[in-house]
C-alpha cells in the first residue's frame, strides 16, 4: 500500500520514501519518489509523515528504531498512521510521539493497492481537531472517503477492527461458497456471475471472487493482498471483542480458516487461495443426479 500511496503524492509534494526492500526502492524512484536510506532520511524536514507499514512491530522500528524517523521531525510535525495496528497499539505510539512533540494521527485506512494508487480510500481517522487539519490536505489526496471516527488515537483503530470484521467474514464466506459450488459440480465462474446478479453480491466477492475462482482452479493468483494480513487483522478484531465483552463467533471461524492457511504454509499467498483448504481437490466437473445431488 506505501508504494502506490506515495505514487498518488507525488504530482501533488516533494515525496522522499524510505522501504527496506531495495526492489521497492527502484519501483518508488521510477514513479518520482526521492529514495531514502533510512526512515529518518526520508522524513528530514518533512510536516507530515506517512507510515504505511504492516504490523505494530513495523511501525515501532520505522519511529523508534535505529535511523528511525520519530529523531528527524522537527516538533509539531504529524505522522499520518495508516497501518492497521489495534487501538492499545496505536495510542502507545501517540504517546511515544508526544514526548517529542510530534502529533500522531491514527488513520488506518481500506481500499487496497490499486484504489490507493487512484487517491480512492476510505481512511477512518483519530485525532483532535488541530491535528487532522495539519494533516488535511494529504488525506483528501488519499481518500475519497474520510470518517472522522473519534478525537483520540485509536478511535480510528477501533473503526477499523469493525470494518476488517466484516471484511474477514466476507472473503471467507465468498471462499467457502464458490468451493461449494465447484464440489457441486458447478463452473465456478458460472457462480460468480450468478452471485454477482443478485443479494449475495459484495464487494469482497466481486473483488475477490475472480481470484478464488483462479485458485479453485489450481492457479497462483497475483498476492493483491497477502494472506497473513488478515491473520493479523482478525487477531486484531478477536482482542477487541474480548476487551469489549461482545461474543463474535463468526469472526472467530474466519480467524481459525486464515490461521489454518498460515500453517498450510500460504502466508505470502493472496488471501484469495484460503479457499484451497475447504475441500478435496475436484479433477472433473461433477454433473448433477436425478436427485439433485453430484455423481
Amino acid at each position: 500500500m506505501g508504494l502506490p500511496m506515495a505514487t498518488r503524492l507525488v504530482p501533488h509534494a516533494d515525496v522522499a520514501g524510505f522501504d527496506p526492500l531495495d526492489s521497492s526502492l527502484g519501483k518508488a524512484r521510477a514513479a518520482g519518489v526521492m529514495p531514502s536510506g533510512t526512515p529518518a532520511a526520508a522524513s528530514a524536514g518533512a510536516g507530515i509523515v506517512v507510515v504505511a507499514v504492516r504490523t505494530l512491530a513495523d511501525v515501532e522500528a520505522a519511529l523508534f528504531g535505529p535511523g528511525g524517523a520519530i529523531d528527524a521531525l522537527d516538533p509539531g510535525a504529524v505522522v499520518v498512521l495508516t497501518s492497521t495496528i489495534g487501538a492499545p497499539g496505536a495510542q502507545d505510539v501517540a504517546a511515544r510521539c508526544a514526548r517529542h512533540d510530534v502529533r500522531l494521527l491514527d488513520a488506518p485506512v481500506s481500499g487496497g493497492p490499486l484504489r490507493a494508487a487512484s487517491g480512492d480510500l476510505l481512511m477512518l481517522l483519530g485525532g483532535d481537531g488541530e491535528t487532522v487539519a495539519a494533516a488535511r490536505t494529504v488525506v483528501d489526496l488519499l481518500a475519497s472517503s474520510v470518517v472522522v471516527v473519534g478525537d483520540r488515537p485509536g478511535d480510528g483503530q477501533a473503526m477499523k477492527a469493525v470494518n476488517q470484521l466484516l471484511c474477514g467474514v466476507h472473503i471467507a464466506a465468498a471462499a467457502e461458497a464458490l468451493a461449494l459450488a465447484r464440489g457441486l459440480g458447478i463452473d465456478p465462474t458460472s457462480a460468480l456471475d450468478a452471485l454477482a446478479a443478485g443479494a449475495a453480491s459484495s464487494f469482497m466477492l466481486a473483488n475477490r471472487g475472480p481470484r478464488i475462482v483462479e485458485a479453485l482452479a489450481g492457479g497462483s493468483p497475483e498476492v493483491l493482498s497477502r494472506l497473513d494480513i488478515f491473520v493479523k487483522d482478525m487477531g486484531i478484531v478477536a482482542e477487541a471483542g474480548r476487551q469489549a465483552g461482545v461474543a463474535l463467533p463468526v469472526a472467530a471461524a474466519a480467524e481459525q480458516l486464515y490461521r489454518l492457511g498460515e500453517v498450510a504454509g500460504l502466508a505470502s499467498s493472496d488471501d484469495s487461495t484460503v479457499a484451497t483448504l475447504l475441500g478435496r481437490e475436484v479433477t472433473a466437473a461433477k454433473a448433477p443426479t436425478p436427485s439433485g445431488r453430484p455423481a
